[in-house]
């Protein structure tokens, strides 16, 4: 969810002007009222990264205390707002709100993620710990953790990188954890309390190295970060394509049928990652959306051109849901069946 800043001195500094990407996402908040809640969360992270804290406090302020409809993800925000008050010198609020979240024992692995990491920061090892295995206890049960799902990854990793830190035996959870690491150094290694002694170090060698470990740990965080709004394709269900091909004819040159059409979601989104394009997405359009950002274009629905503009206005609104799914995930054409046994048939594992 945060936008990207850079990791170690070697990289570009950071183009992004933080404050002003936030005010552009509150005024799409405004206009977009159904998607706010994810649109001020991401100003709220710009804000942050601007060290504007107190801007971004009073954004999860605003959300906590809007008006209806409820909130999708309460405890996240309150999480956020948490970590976020802790940071310039709030301890007490944050701690109370910290306590609260996990008394009320969310199902929300991203909440979790965020508490224990904010603990973990204020090196309070042993709370950290107790909430990644109380949020793992509760989210997953023993029947789920052969093929854990994604969203709890963070979670397991990072119980596993409290535990080093504690001087702790490796337990199922840990080799769990060993698992799902998809980082070409084990975790072992990423996560040894000793890697910290070594950027005390004058020796060039050992500061390499350790610079290759903190890049091989934070790739594939830096990957979903890197960009505000994953590269999406447009998808439509079979009910919304027919009502568009039926109100559009000159559409049909773009969709000949929705077998094709789903076809075509799935070789486009496979040659944009061969191709070693990161964050893709697919977004859900339907016909009266489409209409009115046609409309907001100034042009007309029939012209094919304002397809890709439209994915990509979808996914500025967070819209967008990562692909590929996890194999054992229902697949995104909205089948029923898994990615696996659908259109991840023959992709790579």
């Amino acid at each position: 969810m945060r936008p990207d800043t850079p990791a170690t001195p070697a990289e570009p500094v950071d183009p992004v002007n933080h404050i002003a990407e936030a005010e552009r996402l509150e005024r799409i908040a405004g206009l977009y009222p159904e998607d706010a809640e994810q649109l001020l969360l991401q100003a709220a992270a710009h804000y942050e990264l601007a060290d504007a804290r107190q801007r971004a406090a009073a954004l999860y302020d605003g959300l906590l205390a809007g008006p209806p409809p409820a909130l999708e993800q309460p405890h996240l925000v309150k999480a956020l707002m948490a970590a976020n008050l802790w940071e310039y010198g709030h301890e007490a609020e944050a701690r109370a709100i910290i306590t609260g979240i996990r008394t009320a024992a969310p199902r929300d692995p991203a909440a979790y993620v965020i508490v224990a990491e904010a603990l973990e920061s204020h090196d309070e090892l042993e709370a950290a710990h107790e909430t990644f295995t109380e949020a793992l206890t509760l989210l997953l049960p023993e029947a789920d953790r052969a093929n854990p799902p994604y969203e709890t990854h963070p979670l397991i990793v990072g119980r596993h990188r409290v535990r080093r830190m504690l001087g702790a035996a490796h337990d199922e959870w840990d080799a769990l954890a060993d698992q799902v690491n998809r980082s070409t150094v084990s975790l072992d290694e990423l996560h040894d309390p000793k890697r910290t002694w070594a950027l005390g170090s004058d020796n060039p060698a050992e500061l390499m190295a350790e610079i290759l470990l903190l890049r091989a740990e934070l790739g594939s965080y830096r990957q979903a970060l890197s960009r505000p709004f994953p590269v999406a394709v447009l998808h439509w269900t079979e009910a919304e394509l027919a009502e568009l091909v039926s109100a559009y004819p000159t559409l049909t040159a773009e969709y000949p049928s929705h077998a094709e059409h789903l076809a075509t979601i799935e070789s486009s989104l496979r040659e944009l990652a061969a191709s070693g394009t990161p964050n893709l997405g697919i977004v859900t359009g339907t016909v009266p959306s489409y209409e009115a950002f046609a409309a907001s274009e100034s042009s007309s629905p029939t012209d094919a051109s304002l397809l890709p503009q439209y994915a990509t206005t979808l996914a500025a609104r967070g819209r967008a849901v990562p692909w590929p799914p996890e194999r054992s995930a229902e697949c995104w054409c909205g089948s029923g069946r898994t990615y696996g046994e659908c259109h991840g048939v023959g992709a790579a594992d």
